[in-house]
C-alpha cells in the first residue's frame, strides 16, 4: 500500500477494529465506544470488504479473529499511537476554551480522598472539559491503559503495560479509622480483637496489612467487606468495627463527624500511590496540563 491508498481508509474504522480485537464482542465494543451495535456491525462489514477477509468470526458468544486480523492487530496499536501523537503535538491547549473529554482510571480511595479538590479546581480552570472517572484498582488499570480506555491512572500499581510511563505521587500511610468514643488509642491486642471492615473492590478479604500482621505472628478478624470508601464512614459510626485506610481517604471520611483517625499500633510497610499514563500521549498538551493539575492536588509536598 502507498500513502494515496490511505484515502480509502476511515480512521474511525480502525479504532472500531482495535476495540473489537480487545473485546471480541459487538455489544461490549459498542458500549466502550459509545456507539450503537448496528454502527459497530456496519463498521465491521466495511472492514471486511476493505481487507477482503472475515476478520472476526462468531464462535459462541465471542468472536474469533482470523490470522489476517491478528496480523493487522499486531501492527495497528503503534500506528494509531503515532497518528495520535502527531496530531496532539501540533495542537495548543487552552483550558478555558477546551471541551476535551479526559478519561482517568483511579482507585476508590483516591476518588474518595483526593478527587474532590482536583475536581473543584478543574471546574474553575476548564469549565467545558469533561472528566470521566473509571474505577480501577491495580488489577484493572494495566488493561484499561493498554486498550486506551483511560489515558491516565492513579492507584497503587504493580505491573504496567509497555506503553506506560509512571510517576510516584506520595507514600500511602495507613491509619486506623473508628467511631469517636473518647477512648485511648488501640493497643495491638485490641486492634486484633476488634471486628474489621475493609474496602475490597474484588471481594478479597486480605491484603498488605495482613502480611504486616503475619510478620508479627498476629491476625485480624474481618467482619465486613464493602466495594467503596464513601459509604464506610456511615457503617463505622456508632459501631465497634474499625478500618485501616489510606490517610487521605480517612481524612475525607472524618469530616462527616463521629469518627477519629489514629496511628496503627504496629509498623506497616508503606505503599506508593502512582500516576501512570500512556506513552503515546506523553506530549499531548491537554494530557500534560491535566497531569500537572493531578500533581498539584494529589502529590505530597
Amino acid at each position: 500500500m502507498n500513502r494515496n491508498d490511505l484515502r480509502k481508509v476511515d480512521l474511525q474504522l480502525l479504532i472500531v477494529f482495535e476495540s473489537l480485537m480487545h473485546e471480541r464482542n459487538l455489544t461490549r465494543t459498542a458500549e466502550k465506544l459509545f456507539l450503537g451495535q448496528p454502527a459497530i456491525s456496519a463498521s465491521l462489514n466495511r472492514l471486511r470488504d476493505y481487507f477482503n477477509d472475515p476478520l472476526l468470526v462468531r464462535n459462541g458468544r465471542e468472536m474469533e479473529p482470523t490470522p489476517r486480523a491478528l496480523q493487522i492487530f499486531q501492527r495497528l496499536p503503534a500506528a494509531l499511537d503515532g497518528v495520535s501523537l502527531a496530531i496532539s503535538e501540533v495542537q495548543d491547549f487552552s483550558p478555558q476554551r477546551s471541551d476535551t473529554v479526559f478519561r482517568i482510571g483511579m482507585s476508590d480511595d483516591v476518588e474518595c480522598g483526593l478527587l474532590p479538590q482536583l475536581l473543584a479546581d478543574l471546574r474553575k480552570q476548564a469549565p467545558n472539559c469533561v472528566l470521566v472517572v473509571r474505577n480501577a484498582n491495580f488489577l484493572l488499570l494495566p488493561g484499561l491503559l493498554a486498550t486506551g480506555e483511560v489515558s491516565i491512572g492513579i492507584s497503587y500499581t504493580t505491573q504496567l503495560p509497555a506503553n506506560a510511563k509512571c510517576r510516584t505521587l506520595r507514600n500511602i500511610r495507613a491509619m486506623v479509622l473508628r467511631a469517636e468514643d473518647g477512648s485511648s488509642p488501640l493497643t495491638l491486642d485490641q486492634y486484633c480483637q476488634r471486628p474489621h471492615a475493609l474496602v475490597s473492590m474484588s471481594g478479597d478479604l486480605c491484603g498488605n496489612i495482613d502480611q504486616d500482621l503475619q510478620r508479627l505472628g498476629r491476625s485480624r478478624k474481618i467482619a465486613l467487606a464493602v466495594p467503596h470508601f464513601n459509604g464506610l464512614g456511615a457503617l463505622l459510626r456508632n459501631s465497634d468495627m474499625i478500618a485501616t485506610v489510606p490517610d487521605y481517604a480517612g481524612e475525607a471520611l472524618v469530616q462527616g463527624g463521629g469518627l477519629r483517625l489514629e496511628e496503627p499500633p504496629f509498623e506497616m510497610i508503606p505503599s506508593k500511590l502512582t500516576m501512570v499514563w500512556r506513552a503515546a500521549q506523553d506530549q499531548d498538551p491537554g494530557e500534560r496540563w491535566l497531569r500537572q493539575q493531578i500533581i498539584r492536588f494529589m502529590a505530597e509536598d
